[in-house]
């Protein structure tokens, strides 16, 4: 950092600036760096040290000025502390893949199982083990990316493999720097929790309230609804926060979590130090957490829980990973917060899948600071069980500390049991069960599923039609105007333009999408259904091995439980979707309408037949396209490298990992030209551009931190509370 004696903005500034209209163009430009390099330290000062060493009313000065300057001398930068106000309005989230995947961690509220974890810790590493402990925060998740010391991305976490694209919004949190101090590595992905403090979250909702809207339900819901404004200056207006506590993917990471998290705020980023703790026993580690419990009430963000690490990266790398959750971490969550109220009503909703679920009104009460008037009773076994009805008094839980959920009865003031309904509330048709769940089997030809049936067909795993996010649908579903999926191709530009929020040029926009989403790949209609237990992977497979949508259509259960991985289970799910009447009238229809899904052009290759591929880093398509390329030709694609490994492609910043693994196993290691010629060598196109890597793909250096994720399962609709 430079000096008092040469940056005369960093100690007892001076505010009394020369006139503007005084400055050269080289005092202008000089002055300029200098403020710049002042604000970002008092930036760190502020939200990171916690100790400022000037006053607001100096600080706004700086600002100001620095302003001013920018404007008035056209000297703007995108790592400028003034660029923070948000640009301009989007028409929906784009979808972003991760640079590393954002995975999950095991979690309990029982001492047994953090007592379990250490025992299997022990039993599968090397040496001594030691924890760190930190709190779990319930805010939301992110990836937030650093080229060159600058911040460039910022996704939600989705999936864990992609998720939106809300760099604009977070760009405008002012606790995140726009560019890392000296000494951060120059490419680095980190993994931070988006939260509103509470004393900003209670203020908020005040104001709110007088000008007359909605107050929020809780932080984490107002944090998260923040992120996912379309308008990026609303964000900037919101009292928003971020703590980070993970390095994701760097050109060099520390040897241990403890380290890493003491890296993390010499590099600029903001992090939770009261509440951080290394530990040599498991013990001492549920102590953390019970004390922290404790305290909890004091903090000025929500939280639930304690993260627990093995310290010691290499003893991580021991103990790796699942396909979804790291092996040497454990969230050892807090006690779910209860209260005791009546249940006035029971209503049933319809999500996108047909899932029925339950859903009991309550008499407001007060649960960990949360007002709940909604909360769910899960399924019909649950209502059974349970033996609930309107008018009981029930014990209410948040789980997580976010869906309220109906523990018990504890006060049984009616007689009987509540009869869930036999038929869909909305279309009619006849429920059927699959265990203990309940679901409308009228598939698209349920009203209640053509919303969530809309945004998954126009989704980028779907047709990848732009401008249909989740706002414009509700729109169109709203309006009337698309009632059904095949109404969506008899929209005109007129229609669309009377819609507020829309133009001439917008609609015109849409209607091209839509014609050129008549031609998709089979692969890609079948996906965009939004068959039960089809996703990506599975529709390829099907897309491979039957090759024509009518093939598909026609197969029989035992022809679809023969393509790889398809089991019995969904095979028969499958087939239950495509013969269902009201599936199979709006399939049709689609076809009336011109979309004539094709043949994959790649399938039934097998030039690549026998090979078994991994990717890693940036290349300049998408991880899910090189995968699908080499698929569709024969080959297998894979995440972790092993002996049965044919080729490790690596692009731009690919995980060191496995290419260790690569060389431990005699596997070549090809870059994105000689993955070109490979394939040329075979007969095979390769659409990528290797001079300019564009795609986001996976590293395998991916660590987890304490954020607190949902299901990626259907959950009921509780977000008034």
């Amino acid at each position: 950092m430079t000096e008092q004696a040469s940056n005369p903005y960093l100690r007892d500034p001076l505010t009394d600036f020369t006139p503007v209209e005084d400055l050269t163009d080289e005092e202008a430009t000089e002055q300029v760096e200098l403020l710049r390099e002042a604000i970002r330290e008092h930036d760190y000062r502020y939200y990171v040290e916690n100790d400022p060493v000037i006053g607001d009313r100096t600080y706004d000065a700086l600002f100001t000025r620095l302003r001013t300057l920018e404007d008035a001398f056209d000297l703007t930068a995108d790592d400028s502390p003034t660029q923070r106000v948000g640009g301009e309005p989007l028409d929906e989230l784009d979808t972003v893949e991760h640079r590393v995947p954002m995975l999950s961690i095991a979690q309990s509220g029982e001492a047994e199982e953090v007592r379990e974890f250490d025992d299997r810790v022990r039993r599968e590493v090397d040496g001594e083990v030691s924890y760190t402990c930190e709190p779990k925060f319930d805010g939301l998740s992110v990836e937030v990316v650093y080229d060159d010391g600058v911040f460039v991305q910022a996704a939600t976490r989705g999936d864990g493999e992609t998720g939106d694209d809300v760099t604009e919004q977070v760009k405008t949190i002012e606790s995140i720097p726009l560019r890392l101090r000296e000494g951060a590595p120059d490419d680095l992905v980190v993994r931070g929790e988006v939260v509103m403090p509470r004393d900003e979250f209670q203020e908020h909702n005040r104001d709110r309230v007088e000008a007359g809207k909605d107050p929020f339900a809780n932080p984490r819901n107002a944090a998260a609804g923040t992120l996912r404004q379309l308008d990026p200056s609303v964000a900037a207006e919101r009292p928003l926060d971020c703590y980070f506590y993970d390095v994701l993917d760097a050109s060099e990471v520390p040897p241990t979590n403890a380290a890493e998290h003491e890296a993390l705020r010499e590099w600029g980023l903001r992090t939770e130090r009261d509440w951080y703790e290394v530990v040599e026993d498991v013990e001492d580690a549920i102590d953390f957490r019970n004390r922290l419990g404790e305290a909890r009430e004091n903090l000025n963000f929500e939280i639930d829980g304690t993260v627990i690490k093995v310290n010691d990266r290499a003893q991580c790398e021991q103990l790796g990973r699942t396909s979804r959750e790291v092996r040497w971490a454990f969230a050892y969550k807090f006690p779910a917060r209860s209260e005791v109220t009546e249940i006035t009503d029971i209503v049933v909703q319809v999500g996108r899948t047909g899932r029925l679920t339950p859903v009991a009104l309550l008499e407001p009460v007060d649960v960990g600071g949360v007002t709940v008037s909604r909360a769910t009773l899960h399924n019909p076994d649950e209502i059974a069980e349970m033996g609930v009805n309107v008018g009981d008094a029930v014990r209410v839980q948040r789980a997580g500390d976010v869906i309220p959920y109906v523990e018990e009865v504890v006060d049984k003031r009616t007689e009987g049991t509540y009869a869930f309904p036999e038929t869909c509330p909305v279309c009619g048709a006849e429920v059927v069960r699959d265990g203990p769940l309940a679901f409308c089997p009228d598939g698209l030809g349920c009203p209640a599923q053509v919303k969530g049936a809309i945004e998954h067909y126009a989704a980028r795993s779907g047709l990848d039609i732009e401008g249909l996010g989740e706002e414009r649908v509700e729109q169109l579903v709203e309006s009337g105007l698309v009632e059904r999926l095949p109404d969506l191709y008899d929209l005109t530009a007129e229609e669309l333009a009377e819609l507020e929020g829309w133009g001439q040029k917008s609609a015109e926009n849409l209607l091209a999408e839509l014609e050129a989403s008549k031609s998709p790949a089979l692969s890609a209609f079948l996906s965009a259904l939004g068959i039960p237990e089809v996703g990506a992977a599975t529709a390829r497979n099907l897309a491979r091995e039957f090759g024509s949508l009518e093939a598909v259509l026609e197969a029989s259960p035992d022809e679809l439980e023969a393509v790889d991985d398809v089991g019995e289970k969904v095979a028969l799910s499958i087939h239950d979707f495509l013969t269902t009447p009201e599936n199979r009238e709006v399939i049709d229809d689609l076809l009336a309408h011109g979309v004539d899904p094709e043949v994959d052009v790649e399938t039934g290759g097998d030039a690549l037949a026998g090979l078994t591929f991994v990717f890693t880093g940036s290349l300049s398509v998408t991880r899910s396209e090189a995968q699908e390329l080499v698929e569709a030709h024969g080959a297998n694609a894979t995440s972790s490298v092993s002996g049965n490994t044919d080729y490790l492609v690596a692009g731009e910043n690919a995980g060191q990992s496995k290419q260790d693994d690569a060389a431990e196993n005699d596997v070549p290691v090809l870059d994105e030209s000689e993955f070109r010629d490979l394939l040329a060598e075979h007969g095979i196109e390769y659409l990528g551009d290797d001079s300019e890597a564009s795609g986001s793909d996976d590293t395998d250096d991916s660590v987890e931190a304490g954020a607190d994720e949902t299901s990626d399962s259907e959950q009921p609709d509780l977000t008034d509370f």
